[in-house]
């Protein structure tokens, strides 16, 4: 049901948080205007905390990173934190314009090589399913065009909501609406439970997304 990056290769896991690997897959390229365009949507959770490292890596390596957050995400984390990691403007409401001339980010979804949810809550899983647009990132997510832009969803919740029938019927359908689903872990979670539901690691994340820009830049 769900996708796991392989580490089968002859890099481990861990070299995907190391820079000069990362400029490889989304530094600029000859002749490009930039690196990859990434654009990373967090809903509330958190692990929020790990996609401060996800963020600061692509940036070291050269990726162009853009964020929208959801207000529960911002309460975990302030927008500043990823704004400074990004080096770009944060967006966090639907109505607060950073692009004057796209009042719908409609042209940010255009550009974007890829674009990656984490930590994709049970709500935001379901919004995305569902076609809801009542936050500035799944309103963003509903501008990519999935034929030509990969979308990864990272989901991050208790064991009991993982496992609720719901849920689980949102992920089938968001596979097969050609999301990529990215873990979740098993183990120990910050309810203080263990079982399935725990966001994978930055550098888990970081290798499926790099399989993803390497797909569609070629």
């Amino acid at each position: 049901m769900t996708t796991t990056p392989d580490h089968s290769g002859p890099h481990s896991s861990e070299d995907w948080l190391n820079p000069q690997k990362l400029a490889s897959v989304f530094g600029p390229r000859d002749g490009s205007d930039g690196g990859a365009r990434i654009f990373i949507g967090i809903s509330g959770g958190i692990a929020v905390y790990k996609v401060c490292t996800v963020v600061s890596r692509l940036a070291q390596a050269g990726a162009q990173v853009t964020v929208a957050m959801t207000p529960s995400a911002a309460k975990f984390v302030a927008p500043i934190t990823f704004q400074a990691l990004s080096g770009n403007p944060v967006y966090v409401s639907a109505w607060e314009h950073i692009e004057s001339s796209d009042p719908q980010h409609i042209s940010l979804a255009d550009r974007a090589d890829a674009a990656l949810i984490a930590p994709c809550t049970m709500n935001t899983l379901s919004a995305i399913v569902h076609g809801q647009t009542d936050s500035v990132v799944t309103l963003i997510l509903s501008a990519i065009n999935r034929s030509k832009t990969p979308v990864l969803l990272a989901p991050a919740m208790n064991d009991a909501m993982w496992n609720q029938p719901a849920n689980l019927r949102n992920v089938k359908q968001a596979e097969k609406d050609g999301n990529i689903i990215i873990g979740p872990g098993d183990g120990w979670q910050a309810c203080r439970h263990e079982g399935t539901g725990r966001m994978s690691e930055p550098e888990q994340l970081l290798e499926a997304l790099a399989s993803a820009v390497e797909s569609k830049r070629g």
